[in-house]
Formats: structure tokens, C-alpha cells, sequence
């Protein structure tokens, strides 16, 4: 099939919806189908279209649905979309969302938290992530926890180095920091952190492979969003054996599990740090995080992958 393939603009082409487009379109010419990306629907002919985010792809889902009324269209579910936009822009996000003929989640249960006219339109696709090259080999001599995404609100991302500062000076803690400023002010606020907290290294954009380097290099990472839609970087951790210590919300439960033991409330950097605590003076803590999370690593494999594509869009021809 022709699929035209729209993911909303972004200031990065290292950005979350951007690195998704670029993953679904190897994905879907591995299945044989043409793939088409743009930042917008054109008008070009296609037999379906793949929308990365309702709102922010609400014009093209709207143009591509008055050319093609009868074609099929799939679109993906943003942690924005679920968690903010059908909130706070609601009459946009819903009726994009009624538009299409299937909705993607990227976890679990995002079906908990959209209406329920719309959870039987709702399929999950789990991002699919490499191993990694060798067993990992944290450093020595310090507690490393890595953190990995863009620098903005709704990763709040400095919540680990608050924690660090609450940690006893016998620590070892080490908080690097991986991912690329939204903006000067999230820049700044960043430079002073790790100017101010010994314990924080900002290494600014990284490439995948560096980000891999680091969790080989690392304790454990910590996943403080306030929001997700589902994580690739969870997923990574999981299958690269690297204990995760997340907020408790939804979007991280319905990657790691309920019965995943190291989660803390959104924005508390005190939880976040008994748990950081915990995690270097308890080895076999840590190791339990790893085991516990590894028994459903098979679910972010690259065949797995595939076939929910493959099967998701048999149901649409």
C-alpha cells in the first residue's frame, strides 16, 4: 500500500515524534508498503494514513479525511493527546480522534484513560528496541543514574538532580543528564543546575548510540515525566536489563507493570530519593527492579513489533 505518513513539525529531528516517524517508516517498508513522510497532508493519493499526535496533526487529519473519506486512517495517541489535549483543547482532540478508523497506544493502558466510545478502535504497538551489543559494565567508583530525553515541561527533567541534593555526602551518586534543551530558558535552568549540583552532568544531544553507551555505563535510570504517551527510552532500559526507577504514572505503569516496585509520586523529589538511596546501598533491590521488568522484555522485540503492524493493518484492507 501507498501510506502517507504525517508526523507534526519539530525544532530537532532527534524530537519523540519525529524518531517515531522515522522508526514506523522502516518498519512498514520492511512489510513492503511505500511510505511517505511529511509534516502535513499534501493531497498526494495513498491507501492510508498514519497520523503521529491528534492535535497537532488535527489540519492534515482534517484534509486527508474531506480528499479521502472512505480511506482508512490510523493515528497515533501522544502522551499530550491523552494526558493534556483532550483536556484542555478537548472539542479538537475528540473529533480528530472520532475520525479515525483505528487509533495506537504505546502502552497498556492508555484504553484507562480515553472515552470509551473510542477504547474498541484502539490497538497497542510496543516500541521495539535492540539489546544491547554486550552485557552492561556500570561504573565503578560511583552511583551512576542516567536520565534521557528533551529538556521541558513535560519531563521534568531535573527531578533527579533535586533528589541528589537530598542524598547523605556519603553518596556516590552521579545524575548524568542526556537530552537536548527545549528552549534558553530550559538551557539555563539546566546550566545552573549542573553548575551549582556536583552531582549532575548535563551532556546536552546525544546520539542513540551514546545513550546506549551510557546505560551500559549505568546503575539505573530514572524516568520522571509527568506525562507519556509510552517511553521508548523505558522500553530500551528494559530490554537492555537497566533497573528503572519511574513516576508513578500511567504512561510508565502500563510499560514497567503494576507489579514494578520502584515508583514515586510525579514531581516528588523526596520519594525519588529514598529510592535513589535504596538503590545504591541495595544491590539485591536493584537486581529485583532488572528481573522484574526483563519477564515481559519479549513484548519490545522487532518481530513483535512488526506483526502488530502486519496485523493491525490486515484489519483495514
Amino acid at each position: 500500500m501507498k501510506i502517507a505518513l504525517v508526523t507534526p513539525p519539530t525544532p530537532t529531528q532527534r524530537s519523540g515524534n519525529w524518531t517515531t516517524a522515522l522508526r514506523w517508516a522502516r518498519m512498514l517498508k520492511q512489510l513492503g508498503h511505500q511510505v511517505h513522510i511529511d509534516t502535513t497532508y499534501r493531497g498526494a493519493p495513498c491507501d492510508v494514513m498514519v497520523a503521529i499526535h491528534a492535535w497537532r496533526s488535527a489540519s492534515a487529519v482534517q484534509s486527508f479525511k474531506e480528499k479521502h473519506p472512505c480511506a482508512p486512517l490510523i493515528i497515533l495517541l501522544a502522551g499530550t493527546d491523552v494526558y493534556r489535549f483532550q483536556y484542555s483543547d478537548r472539542e479538537t482532540t475528540l473529533h480528530t480522534m472520532t475520525l479515525a478508523d483505528r487509533l495506537v497506544g504505546l502502552h497498556d493502558r492508555v484504553c484507562l484513560d480515553i472515552p470509551k466510545k473510542l477504547r474498541q478502535r484502539l490497538r497497542t504497538i510496543y516500541q521495539s528496541c535492540a539489546p544491547l551489543n554486550g552485557p552492561r559494565q556500570p561504573l565503578k567508583g560511583c552511583f551512576q543514574v542516567c536520565v534521557v530525553g528533551h529538556l521541558r515541561e513535560e519531563k521534568d527533567p531535573l527531578r533527579a538532580a533535586f533528589a541528589a541534593r537530598r542524598l547523605p555526602s556519603s553518596s556516590k551518586l552521579r545524575v548524568v543528564l542526556l537530552g537536548a534543551a527545549h528552549d534558553e530558558a530550559w538551557a539555563r535552568r539546566a546550566c545552573t543546575e549542573a553548575r551549582e549540583n556536583t552531582r549532575l552532568v548535563w551532556r546536552g544531544e546525544v546520539s542513540r548510540a551514546k545513550v546506549r553507551h551510557c546505560f551500559s555505563q549505568s546503575h539505573a535510570m530514572v524516568m520522571s515525566s509527568i506525562m507519556e504517551g509510552g517511553a521508548n527510552v523505558v522500553s530500551e532500559a528494559i530490554v537492555a536489563g537497566l533497573p528503572v526507577i519511574a513516576s508513578d504514572i500511567s504512561g510508565n505503569r502500563g510499560l514497567l507493570g503494576d507489579q514494578h516496585c520502584a515508583y514515586f509520586k510525579a514531581k516528588d523529589d523526596v520519594q525519588l530519593a529514598y529510592l535513589l538511596e535504596r538503590a545504591e546501598s541495595d544491590p539485591q533491590f536493584l537486581s529485583d527492579l532488572a528481573v522484574t521488568a526483563s519477564k515481559d522484555a519479549h513484548r519490545f522485540s522487532v518481530d513483535f513489533e512488526l506483526q502488530s503492524w502486519r496485523d493491525l493493518l490486515d484489519e483495514l484492507r
